[in-house]
């Protein structure tokens, strides 16, 4: 895969997933704009991407606000004249409980970065991919968009909605040379899920083991999955919800 010459945006880029998918493009030749609420976690993503061969700035935004969305597109579009790719990763996990007991203010944080975040997100990006062309979108969103995670009821729906955003775009613009996918991956090795498992054993042995391939992903895992997603060689792929899962699915 080579991307010379792309210039890709990635949501989230301060960590995890996001620093992954940022590196590996930086590794095969693209111009990455990394973004994050984090400006710390997302400069040193910047320097990681340039000693990785790539370009690299930090505009930073939080995806909750649709006006800071809109400026950092235009941004990158005023930087580098163009936007080819882009990764819709920023998300949060939310509070630990049953449906009937999830606090409130939980629920509409999550919903509002992970589901309302991608829609911003690519409704700008959407917009500048027609004005130029064509472009391709992955949007990252979870196993648990496919399957329930319980006691994880807004996570769980603001993944499955990631999954529907989508499918829908991706019939709207299929003629316009835009292709839009998602990633949903298993449990994997980010400060995020770090976070969530801290302290709990027992639980991290029990994710664990309900994957076949009775490990963790890895962020690399998933950037290598983004990455093929967005090259020629899956020209003819739009509309997926892709399963990184080590065989948890099948």
């Amino acid at each position: 895969m080579t991307f010379d010459g792309k210039i890709v945006l990635i949501t989230g880029a301060g960590s995890g997933i996001g620093r992954a998918t940022a590196l590996a493009f930086a590794a095969h030749g693209a111009t990455v704009v990394v973004s994050d609420v984090n400006e710390t976690g997302g400069q040193e993503t910047v320097e990681l991407a340039r000693q990785a061969g790539g370009d690299a700035i930090f505009i930073g935004a939080d995806v909750s606000q649709p006006e800071e969305v809109a400026a950092l597109v235009a941004e990158a579009v005023r930087h580098f004249g163009r936007l080819d790719i882009a990764v819709n990763n920023a998300g949060i996990g939310g509070a630990w409980a049953r449906t009937a007991d999830y606090p409130l203010d939980d629920w509409a944080r999550v919903l509002a970065v992970n589901l309302s975040g991608v829609f911003y997100c690519m409704q700008q990006e959407i917009r500048r991919m027609l004005a130029q062309g064509g472009g391709a979108i992955v949007n990252v969103a979870s196993i648990a968009g496919v399957r329930a995670l319980a006691n994880a009821p807004a996570y769980t729906a603001s993944k499955h909605g990631v999954i529907g955003l989508t499918r829908a775009a991706a019939q709207e613009y299929a003629r316009q040379n835009i292709r839009v996918n998602a990633v949903c991956p298993v449990f994997t090795r980010t400060p995020l899920f770090d976070g969530m498992i801290e302290g709990n054993d027992r639980l991290a042995e029990r994710f664990e083991q309900s994957i076949p391939m009775r490990r963790f992903g890895e962020a690399a895992d998933i950037a290598d999955a983004i990455l093929w997603l967005c090259s020629d060689g899956a020209g003819f792929v739009t509309g997926q919800a892709l399963n990184v899962d080590g065989g948890l699915t099948a």
